[in-house]
């Protein structure tokens, strides 16, 4: 877990996504950190501050780890903070992020290029694509696969030559843990599963998601389907999209990444009071 403690703003989690560690947050973490928000960045079980060279030598601890697994583990972590906390979370980790406000844990919440609850079957060509790799193996659904690094360029580094790719996969790529995606997907397509939350819920804090409009894994049809997944309910809890022109699955990362940065903390400094509010008459 990385923190940076502060006093006087809320604290802010950032929940990293499937194939990344915590160090793919360094950008935005610093940012936050520089506006005075305590940041606590812990990685999924399995992962927790190992570094990814490490992680994908012994990849064992990542086998038959599932969400429910990965959600209660961040739910003990926001337990311990002295205040609820604004929760961010990108790409799988924007699913999580979803999974912990349905328990009611943040007093804001932000996804970035989030994976959809159970429900929202939208899945694009590209999006399918980027998930075969594990997919066509159904049987490896307790398994730790490694992605290429060709396939990691069309995933996430599709606005960077292959070398720059290629070095941001040996600095922060692992390998998936299977489970968390077969689950997601049967999940999205039924209904049911481990990520089902309650899009209706009256009393869930602020919810804001985010994509680019380059994404290969969460394009903006994924984005707007989950956002009009709770807004069409008629639930007063507030949910709001905004999309990014010429941005990647790297949101968090790309050049310009100051820009979206900028936008979710004020979006969620300003949204945070509401949740505060809800959280003190709850």
């Amino acid at each position: 877990m990385n923190a940076n403690t502060t006093s006087g703003k809320a604290p802010i989690v950032l929940v990293h996504g499937l194939w990344m560690t915590p160090k793919s947050w360094d950008t935005w973490a610093e940012y936050f950190e520089a506006r005075g928000h305590q940041v606590i960045r812990p990685g999924w079980p399995g992962i927790d501050d190992r570094e990814a060279a490490d992680v994908r030598s012994n990849p064992e601890a990542l086998e038959g780890v599932g969400l429910t697994q990965i959600a209660d583990h961040y739910e003990r972590i926001i337990r311990s903070l002295p205040e609820k906390p604004i929760i961010i979370g990108h790409s799988f980790g924007g699913l999580l992020t979803q999974l912990l406000a349905d328990r009611g844990l943040g007093i804001a919440y932000v996804g970035v290029a989030p994976g959809q609850p159970a429900g929202v079957p939208t899945l694009p060509l590209s999006t399918f694509w980027t998930g075969f790799p594990i997919l066509s193996n159904p049987f490896g659904i307790n398994g730790a696969k490694q992605l290429s690094k060709s396939h990691f360029h069309f995933t996430f580094g599709n606005d960077l030559t292959r070398a720059e790719s290629d070095a941001i996969y040996d600095e922060q790529v692992v390998p998936s843990v299977n489970r968390v995606f077969f689950e997601g997907v049967a999940a999205a397509v039924s209904g049911k599963g481990a990520s089902e939350v309650d899009f209706g819920r009256t009393d869930r804090a602020p919810l804001l998601i985010v994509t680019g409009d380059r994404d290969h894994v969460v394009p903006p049809a994924i984005g707007k389907a989950i956002a009009k997944k709770y807004t069409k309910t008629g639930s007063p809890a507030i949910v709001e999209y905004r999309e990014f022109a010429g941005r990647t699955h790297r949101l968090v990362s790309q050049d310009g990444w100051e820009e979206i940065a900028e936008y979710v903390l004020d979006w969620a400094e300003t949204h945070a009071v509401v949740g505060q509010l809800e959280s003190q008459l709850a």
